[in-house]
């Protein structure tokens, strides 16, 4: 039986960077805000949400990411600053920023159009690239969420050189999403 599997094309994040990421996530949470903050090993950069994918069609998307993530060469994003999506008022996303992104938003762009043989529709917003690290459920304690992210806008977590993409699993299991890598694919041609 063929199943369907849940997947998306990520980059991975170096461990320290994610336990420097931790320790502030550590400061948000401390504000008492309803946000479903995103477990520290399961923190990456999301290039593009597939959902449901055939599993038969798994080894073609990894060789389809082959072919354009060699037409690129390995870059370095900064990662800095700290906001919410769509606005301060009405948070639903928080997140991280990705600055020095030229790089990474053309190789989003190649992957968006090169899934449309796959049958996945192209994104219909432009690519922002950011470090999605909670969900607000609700409105409770806000406000000092607000206040604690504000100090976060001038921390810098530094540069990551990104010298592959992942295309990943992701499990919905009751104590939240499991993510297992399918294949790493190298940028450039070594």
């Amino acid at each position: 039986m063929d199943m369907d599997i849940r997947c998306f094309i990520a980059i991975e994040l170096p461990e320290e960077i994610k336990k420097d990421i931790d320790a502030h996530v550590e400061r948000l949470k401390a504000t008492g805000a309803d946000v479903k903050w995103v477990k520290v090993e399961n923190l990456h950069l999301t290039l593009k949400f597939l959902g449901s994918a055939p599993e038969k069609m798994i080894p073609d998307i990894s060789r389809k990411l082959l072919e354009i993530a060699k037409q690129h060469n390995s870059f370095y994003i900064r990662m800095s600053g700290a906001g919410v999506f769509p606005n301060m008022k009405f948070p639903r996303i928080v997140w991280l920023g990705i600055n020095d992104s030229d790089e990474i938003k053309r190789l989003q762009r190649d992957i968006d159009e090169s899934m449309k043989e796959f049958g996945f529709e192209p994104e219909d917003r432009d690519f922002s690239p950011h470090l999605t690290i909670g969900r607000v459920r609700s409105s409770r304690n806000k406000d000092n969420l607000m206040k604690e992210l504000t100090t976060l806008k001038d921390v810098d977590f530094g540069n990551i050189k990104v010298e592959k993409i992942t295309l990943m699993k992701s499990e919905l299991k009751t104590t939240g999403a499991e993510y297992f890598r399918l294949s790493e694919i190298p940028i450039g041609t070594g």
